[in-house]
Order: C-alpha cells, then sequence, then structure tokens
C-alpha cells in the first residue's frame, strides 16, 4: 500500500478472548471499518484480563452467572447476537499469540472472530493449543507452522509489548477502544471504553476524520 493510500484514521482495540463484552464490541467495529473502507484501520491488541499466575473465573460461580444475566445477556439480544456462558474459563495468553501469529499472515481478523464465536458460542477451550490449530487452520493457515510458532513463544514478545502498552496508557479494563489520526501518537487518541454503541464510535471516527 503506498502512502496515498493508507487508512488516515486508526481505531486500536485491547481485549482479551475471555471477555464477552469485547466480543460484543466486534460487530460495531467491523461495520464502522466498512463504513469508512480505505480511510481506516482497525487493530486488535492483546489484553490479559487473568494472566497467570491470577486465578481464573470459576465458570459456575455467582460472579460470571450474575454478570452474564445483568449485563451480557441484555446487550447480546440488544445486538442481535448469540452469546452463551461458557462452561470454562482458561488462560488467554496463546490465544493471543496464535492471532499475533495470523496476523503475521494476513488473516488476524478471521481468527480474532474464529476464537470469540469458538468461546461465546461453542464453549469451546480457546486455552488449549488443539482447538487454536482447527480454527486457524479453518481459516487458511499452516497448523504445523502454527504450532511451532506457539512452542516457541515466537510473538510472546508481540502480546506483551501490547499489554505493556496497555498499562502505560493506564488501561485497567475491556475492550478500550482508541481512535487516533494515523500519523498521531497513541497518546493523542479518543479513548472509549467498554462495548459503545455504533452510534458512539462513528462519532468519534468522524469528529477525528475532521480534525483532519
Amino acid at each position: 500500500m503506498s502512502e496515498t493510500n493508507k487508512p488516515s484514521v486508526r481505531i486500536d482495540v485491547w481485549s482479551d478472548y475471555v471477555c464477552p463484552f469485547c466480543y460484543l464490541a466486534e460487530p460495531t467495529l467491523a461495520r464502522v471499518e466498512q463504513e469508512f473502507a480505505g480511510r481506516l484501520e482497525v487493530i486488535w491488541r492483546a489484553f490479559e484480563l487473568r494472566p497467570d499466575p491470577v486465578p481464573t473465573l470459576d465458570p459456575k460461580g455467582e460472579y460470571l452467572r450474575d454478570t452474564w444475566a445483568r449485563a451480557v445477556y441484555p446487550m447480546a439480544r440488544e445486538r442481535g447476537m448469540t452469546l452463551r456462558l461458557p462452561p470454562v474459563q482458561p488462560r488467554s495468553r496463546l490465544a493471543h499469540e496464535a492471532v499475533a501469529f495470523a496476523r503475521a499472515h494476513g488473516e488476524a481478523a478471521a481468527l480474532n472472530h474464529a476464537l470469540f464465536r469458538a468461546f461465546f458460542e461453542y464453549g469451546e477451550d480457546i486455552g488449549d493449543v488443539n482447538i487454536l490449530a482447527k480454527h486457524a487452520v479453518a481459516v487458511g493457515l499452516v497448523e504445523a507452522t502454527l504450532r511451532r510458532a506457539i512452542a516457541e513463544g515466537a510473538h510472546h514478545d508481540e502480546v506483551l509489548a501490547d499489554e505493556q502498552l496497555a498499562q502505560k496508557l493506564r488501561l485497567h479494563g475491556v475492550p478500550a477502544i482508541a481512535v487516533r489520526a494515523a500519523e498521531d501518537p497513541i497518546e493523542l487518541a479518543v479513548l472509549l471504553e467498554g462495548a459503545q454503541p455504533y452510534e458512539v464510535v462513528r462519532s468519534v471516527v468522524e469528529q477525528v476524520v475532521a480534525a483532519r
């Protein structure tokens, strides 16, 4: 892509594959990206809500059941999406590394969506390399190459860099959506927290476009 054809607006999204609100934000961001096609780029970044050794949540515990009943299921109905409380709560580090691998091969968006769907619609353990490999193959990636990259930690530092940048920006929850002119430093981005409605995200994008 030439300099003159590069997107003028960039959205960086910190998310985690065990966060239902991140999945609920995905269609909104895809819609905005499609509407501003060629002018806007969405980059999904890694954020582990519960990195090792932080304990994972009890999938049958009161906290998750209450959160889903009070907030997740109502928002899913409002957005026409199907989400089910997963029967497992895995670590997400390897899922982030798998998507970083997919990004290097031009399939980050496809695998990003596939892993969200696998976890929140089908309850699959996305901390399992076999599950990651299955979905990687389904989006056109080479299984042996993915497995080798994960085993060797080829994208470990990339995931950590995303998380360190989140700390630098004092991001404490996800999804965290940073909208900026592509040439501006991330510190100048407009920050939106949570699974914001389409109208809110689109309005901020329009403001950034107008400011340019």
